[in-house]
């Protein structure tokens, strides 16, 4: 193979010459927080978030004498549930040597920075609101942690042998994986119904959501006719009492499959995410997105889990 000829000025030994770089920078992290996204944002007022919840009476033969005198029985007071408030935080600080250089892809550093923690933010909210970890009251020396949506599940749940539900101060227990078939699910989704909950999404992870897909006779898949491609991000499983779209999620443990009615729960804001400057103490520029926040669970009868898929 013939080369260049000899005393050719070649780009390797070249000083001067610039480089490429693209004024461009790209990012696939995933930033949907699809629970967040189908919930109802609330307002909470204390760091111990409180609600209420009623039952009705069962329902029983009801038949009464013509002119008879009536009786009373005592009313049903309503319970009283709540759910500590947790705070949630990205600092960023920057010189500000680095916020004057001239840059690739951004003008000001410390605008992408916070740009980019707001989102990081989203997603930390997301894993702690869909995950395990028990809830902690607090103090002075130990971070308030709320109760997740695994750790509320107690009415309508499929567990593995060992598994435990969660309660006010401890996570839900993990028990022995198994596999999710529709066998585990029907039965949870029959005793939502049965306590009156109308469940509408099925939220999962990603193993799980290609089993689901393997549920042919009951999965409805619809096809956009703009472009005649078959959607299969959104699809709607039917069973005997209703149907619920089925919903994927990057940031919930893959070992849970949530049955959720999405209108009882909501994410309850102390205060919503905001950025603030902090207080430069040299040649740096400091800043932090901060917000704190809770899961309401209005009424856990109304969804499910079957827990501990493998």
């Amino acid at each position: 193979m013939a080369g260049a000829i000899v005393g050719t000025f070649l780009t390797y030994s070249a000083i001067g010459n610039r480089e490429d770089l693209a004024d461009m920078i790209y990012n696939i992290d995933p930033v949907e927080v699809p629970f967040q996204g189908m919930i109802d944002k609330n307002k909470a007022s204390a760091v111990l978030h409180e609600w209420q919840t009623q039952a009705l009476a069962a329902a029983a033969q009801n038949a009464q004498l013509e002119g008879d005198e009536a009786a009373f029985v005592a009313v049903t007071p309503t319970a009283r549930v709540n759910n500590r408030c947790q705070i949630a935080r990205k600092t960023v600080i920057v010189s500000g040597t680095q916020d004057a250089v001239d840059k690739a892809g951004r003008e000001g550093e410390m605008a992408y920075q916070m740009v980019l923690k707001n989102k990081e933010l989203r997603r930390d909210m997301e894993f702690d609101l869909c995950g395990n970890q028990a809830p902690v009251t607090g103090s002075s020396a130990v971070a308030r942690q709320l109760r997740p949506l695994c750790g509320w599940y107690a009415t309508n749940t499929s567990r593995g042998a060992t598994g435990a539900n969660g309660t006010t101060s401890a996570a839900a227990g993990d028990g022995t994986q198994r596999a999710f078939t529709e066998a585990l699910l029907k039965p949870v989704l029959q005793s939502i119904w049965v306590n009156g909950g109308k469940p509408d999404k099925l939220m999962v992870g990603p193993t799980q959501r290609v089993i689901v897909s393997s549920f042919t006779s009951n999965i409805t898949r619809y096809q956009d006719t703009s472009d005649k491609k078959l959607t299969t991000a959104l699809e709607i499983y039917d069973y005997d009492f209703g149907s619920v779209t089925v919903v994927p999620n990057r940031f919930q443990r893959d070992r849970d499959v949530h049955i959720l009615q999405s209108d009882l729960w909501a994410l309850s804001y102390l205060r919503k995410p905001f950025t603030k400057d902090l207080a430069a103490t040299g040649d740096a520029e400091k800043g932090m997105v901060i917000t704190e926040y809770t899961l309401e669970a209005r009424n856990e009868k109304g969804s499910g889990i079957v827990a501990d898929c493998s």
